[in-house]
């Protein structure tokens, strides 16, 4: 089991996704209980209005952690949408002082899409919370 899973004495720990983007910024909810998640919303917004929508869902959901989709080329090699989804990663700990998890996140706007998501973005993020809540320690 993930350890972050196993680091509180909780059964239950509760967890917000975030598929990055430059212009969108996918959300979804899940927890450690069920190992699974849900699609949210989408924030499409930039800067301090992207922030601001963040803080919202964050003070609504009071999630234990944040997990971050990292892209990264079919080779793993990093690209320039890597670095920004990291650099969004450390703003969402500076910002929010959560513990932020990075996951690679190959393929799931592909597979939200092959599965007839009506929010791609929100699909997506749910994609990758459920990938970070299988992963072992």
């Amino acid at each position: 089991m993930n350890a972050v899973l196993m680091a509180s004495s909780s059964p239950l720990r509760s967890f917000l996704a975030f598929d990055f983007g430059m212009k969108r910024v996918g959300v979804a909810s899940g927890n450690s209980l069920t190992r699974s998640a849900t699609p949210l919303t989408t924030i499409a917004a930039t800067g301090d209005a992207r922030f601001a929508a963040i803080g919202k869902l964050i003070a609504q959901w009071q999630p234990d952690a944040l997990v971050v989709g990292v892209p990264y080329h079919p080779d793993g090699a990093p690209h320039d949408n890597t670095r920004r989804a990291q650099a969004f990663a450390r703003q969402l700990h500076g910002r929010f002082r959560l513990p932020v998890h990075e996951v690679d996140e190959r393929y799931t706007t592909t597979e939200a899409l092959a599965h007839g998501a009506h929010d791609i973005d929100a699909a997506s993020a749910a994609l990758i919370l459920e990938q970070f809540l299988r992963e072992p320690s």
